[in-house]
């Protein structure tokens, strides 16, 4: 699909840079607000650290993951989706 990530990347505190197959790039930026409920470990700049790319979606361990469609039609628009 068009919106599966290819690769991600730490690009800051509580930042990512990710790509896409279709070429589509940009930034993902974390406010503090949106690390609660199952998100909440991921404030661990170590766990946030664990990001990978499973099966074209932005994931962390602990099944935790972030809508690949969702991130592409932000980052299309805008150069980044910012999450709160």
């Amino acid at each position: 699909m068009e919106w599966d990530v290819i690769e991600v990347s730490i690009s800051g505190e509580y930042a990512l840079q990710v790509r896409f197959s279709d070429g589509v790039a940009g930034a993902v930026r974390f406010l503090p607000s949106f690390f609660r409920g199952v998100f909440a470990p991921l404030r661990d700049q170590e766990q946030f650290r664990r990001v990978q790319v499973v099966d074209g979606v932005v994931t962390w361990p602990g099944d935790l993951d972030l809508a690949p469609d969702a991130m592409h039609e932000e980052i299309r628009r805008h150069g980044q989706w910012l999450l709160a």
